[in-house]
């Protein structure tokens, strides 16, 4: 049975709604006010909230603003009621993420087609969001194995070979051995969290609250974070020789974690397909429709267009000829955060000559100093 919330100052209009929903076999609860409505709505997570927009305390404006700030209650289908039926009016609800207008005086039957219809999309988002999770599920089960037994075999036998030999072994012998102990730590620690970032990400698709916490850390300034983040992976990569930066300073509308982790993986995806001694470019300038375009290109092996349209989280191309290491998320967790902030993602390939990504991002106002240091 599903549960709607009726938020009206109005006692005997509360009444008669709450009435004729029970007797449409949905479980009804009234609140007399804004502020009550808004503690109802958080303690009873209602399948739909019917609210008046006039109110004394609160009013139906200051009701949704609330109760879209707070993750519980952010996605809860909600529809106004209200005598004010101006474009203005309905403009504003729908910023604030109302989802429907039911103009006072409105019949029976308008009033039950409203919530049959957000009922039934909300069900709809859900059951492409639960499609999409057993997806990613069954993506994870398969790539998985492979990808976690590589360095757990690699901590594994090199433990077992101190534990055993390590009185007959010399320093230096402790000392290789230690160094791709820990190695394959970092390799397993990396794909751990990127197979967790890319799940958040794909669930924020489909989740508001999500998303709208994921982006919470905007604005970054692009120069710093872009060169620290292509330095760190050209320096493990032992490629940091090839690295030719041309950034220029930017504010841009992503949180400095996330523009870190773009950069991050498209350096490490050119430096992995693509041979030492050539180079790989890391740009960034502000484009002519005020946006900033991020490009990372190599000379190395490059792509078809085929395998850049089968683009996707855990694959890999030509793994029967090229061995290397790596889940296949990088460019798949790039584009999902490109996207999260509105940005773009493309692939410019050339197969033998290489690859240039771009991600375009939205610019952001200049920021303060307590903005940048995330108080």
């Amino acid at each position: 049975m599903k549960k709607i919330l009726v938020i009206e100052d109005e006692e005997q209009v509360r009444e008669n709604l709450v009435d004729l929903l029970d007797a449409e076999d949905y479980e009804a609860i009234g609140a007399e006010n804004g502020r009550v409505g808004v503690s109802r709505a958080t303690g009873e997570l209602p399948d739909l909230i019917l609210c008046d927009v006039m109110m004394p305390e609160l009013d139906g404006y200051g009701v949704i603003d609330e109760l879209r700030q707070n993750p519980d209650t952010a996605t809860i289908p909600f529809i106004f009621l209200t005598a004010k039926a101006e474009k203005a009016d309905r403009a504003k609800g729908m910023e604030l993420g109302a989802d429907n207008y039911l103009a006072k005086p409105f019949t029976r039957e308008e009033l039950l087609a409203a919530i049959a219809a957000r009922l039934g999309k909300q069900a709809a988002i859900e059951e492409k969001s639960q499609k999409k999770l057993e997806e990613l599920r069954r993506n994870i089960a398969r790539a998985m194995p492979h990808e976690l037994r590589t360095p757990l075999n690699g901590i594994l036998s090199y433990s077992q070979m101190l534990l055993e030999e390590c009185e007959e072994l010399d320093p230096s012998e402790i000392r290789e051995m230690a160094e791709d102990i820990h190695s394959s730590g970092q390799r397993l620690y990396r794909l751990t969290q990127n197979y967790l970032l890319y799940a958040e990400l794909e669930l924020a698709k489909y989740d508001p609250s999500r998303r709208r916490a994921l982006q919470a850390e905007a604005p970054s300034l692009a120069e710093s974070a872009i060169a620290e983040s292509a330095r760190e992976i050209v320096k493990l990569a032992k490629r940091e020789a090839d690295l030719q930066l041309q950034v220029r300073e930017a504010t841009v509308n992503i949180s400095p974690t996330h523009l870190y982790k773009i950069v991050a993986e498209l350096v490490d995806n050119a430096c992995k397909y693509s041979s030492p001694g050539l180079p790989c470019l890391v740009g960034g300038s502000t484009g002519e429709d005020g946006d900033f375009i991020l490009s990372v290109s190599d000379r190395g092996r490059g792509m078809t267009r085929e395998q850049i349209d089968a683009l996707g989280a855990y694959m890999q191309f030509d793994r029967e000829n090229y061995e290397q290491q790596g889940s296949g998320l990088g460019l798949a967790i790039a584009k999902s955060l490109a996207e999260l902030y509105n940005g773009q993602f493309s692939i410019e390939s050339v197969p033998g000559e290489g690859t240039t990504v771009r991600v375009t991002l939205p610019l952001a106002s200049e920021p303060t100093q307590s903005d940048l240091n995330g108080s």
